[in-house]
């Protein structure tokens, strides 16, 4: 039996083939998405399955094994084009597909060689799950791809999960889901915690799980990714429109979810003289508090009107969503009378692929109306002050997270204890504060007072280079801004 490590090492030792004719990590994981996506849909067709498969015969899996050299190139492209204009699951991991194997030969072998000597769907669901996921992350670690901006370390999805707690028959889902780690890590914990009959299970994989992703590459990757798990193979759980710019009005038990970073929402604006340009989008929902060009301030808003009440929520956001004016203290004020916002998770700065970010964790729970404010006291996790982290020497673990789960008390967050890294403010001292700033610390930073309390000559020059990263980004998208204004 093809073990996960393995089947790993298989597919992508066969990457650095591909990679001498300049295809990408992100170029290669998709192809293969595409390819494995055919060949189970095949296997499916056979002994003992026998379903009908929904793609046209003369783009099936068999007519790819059947043709060599030129003809195989011309109709590979032939078939991601046709198949992208499917309907469903389909359609999705097709949508704008592109051939980026240039030599015939090695399509040949990938498909002949690679693909088709493995009985995929007789694989344990974790062994190609497990495998796939692990070729995601090798992605994301490519932070020239940009891959890693779909990508939320998984130690941190896990440890989110676990003081979450979803349950069977939940509906959960995950308005930004990118590659579908917070959706997979919440079928995970489900099918671990609990002893699941038939129609449950049945539930879990078609019934329980959903989610929304504009980038077509991130949906397909996201699609198969839950695919290879099992979840959802006879639907599509994940639909291609923008989260914001209207309420779906589907109303979720669970919310857990990273929205993108960077700057506000944007689309691009042909004129009638056929020039193209982008405008800023000031999302204008009448379930929304506040009108703001924020991106993540809409995406806070957007999750509170998609919980049922009681529903609860987790959503990792940027420093400036705890501290901006104007929309950000009309939001931050709405949400604690609205809502239990009852847990902070301070992150450190080195665990995302949009380098520099400083980020935070909000808990929160939907109330009904009520005449006092639903948020009594806010609990603050501080995981950032005098922590290490980069992305690939000093990599955050499940183990880094292991007391903010014990101080977070998921058996009962009613029942809780300050420590040094986790203290209570009440709703009254919040509101004293300016602009009802939720940024803040109380731990001291040692490296201040002390030189021999300084992290490693290395992290320093790891984070040193992760801030002059984010600087550049940043004065990048300056560059583009006023250049679209002298336009």
């Amino acid at each position: 039996m093809t073990s996960s490590p393995q089947l790993v090492n298989k597919l992508w030792n066969y990457c650095n083939i591909l990679r001498d004719d300049g295809l990408s990590y992100g170029d290669y994981v998709e192809q293969l998405t595409y390819l494995l996506f055919l060949k189970m849909d095949d296997e499916r067709t056979k002994e003992p399955y026998n379903h009908k498969s929904d793609i046209p015969k003369r783009f099936n899996w068999q007519s790819l094994l059947d043709k060599e050299g030129a003809e195989l190139e011309a109709h590979y492209i032939e078939t991601l084009q046709e198949l992208g204009k499917e309907e469903g699951i389909i359609g999705v991991i097709f949508r704008k597909a592109q051939n980026k194997i240039q030599d015939p030969a090695k399509l040949r072998r990938l498909i002949v060689e690679l693909i088709n000597k493995e009985n995929w769907l007789s694989l344990e669901a974790d062994v190609k799950g497990d495998a796939y996921e692990g070729l995601l992350e090798k992605n994301a670690a490519d932070v020239k791809g940009g891959a890693g901006q779909y990508f939320t370390p998984r130690p941190l999805i896990n440890a989110i999960v676990e003081v979450m707690k979803p349950q069977p028959g939940m509906k959960i889902h995950d308005p930004a889901c990118g590659t579908g780690g917070f959706l997979l890590s919440a079928y995970n914990y489900i099918i671990r915690e609990y002893k699941l009959d038939r129609d449950q299970k049945e539930e879990l994989k078609h019934k329980t799980l959903s989610g929304n992703e504009i980038v077509p590459m991130a949906a397909r990757l996201c699609v198969m990714n839950l695919y290879l798990h099992g979840i959802n193979g006879e639907e599509n759980p994940i639909s291609l429109d923008d989260s914001l710019k209207k309420n779906p009005g589907a109303i979720y038990d669970m919310v857990l979810t990273n929205p993108p970073f960077g700057k506000a929402s944007s689309e691009t604006i042909v004129t009638e003289e056929g020039n193209t340009a982008k405008q800023s989008l000031t999302i204008i929902r009448d379930d929304f508090w506040a009108k703001t060009g924020n991106k993540q301030l809409n995406f806070l808003q957007h999750v509170r009107s998609i919980l049922n009440i009681n529903g609860r929520a987790s959503v990792v956001l940027p420093d400036n969503v705890l501290f901006e004016g104007g929309a950000g203290e009309v939001i931050r004020k709405k949400l604690m009378e609205t809502c239990d916002l009852h847990t902070i998770l301070r992150l450190p700065t080195g665990l995302f692929y949009a380098q520099g970010v400083k980020a935070n964790v909000l808990f929160f729970d939907k109330k009904a109306a009520q005449k006092e404010a639903a948020t009594s006291k806010v609990w603050i996790y501080d995981l950032r002050t005098n922590k290490h982290f980069t992305l690939k020497k000093s990599q955050l673990k499940l183990e880094d997270l292991q007391d903010f789960i014990y101080c977070y008390n998921p058996t009962n967050r009613h029942q809780r204890k300050e420590s040094e890294r986790f203290k209570c403010f009440s709703y009254e001292e919040i509101l004293k504060r300016d602009k009802t700033n939720l940024d803040i610390f109380w731990i001291k930073d040692e490296s201040l007072d002390d030189l021999d309390k300084l992290p490693s000559p290395g992290i320093i020059a790891d984070e040193l280079v992760e801030d002059l990263g984010a600087a550049l980004e940043q004065l990048k998208g300056i560059s583009e801004d006023l250049g679209e204004k002298e336009k």
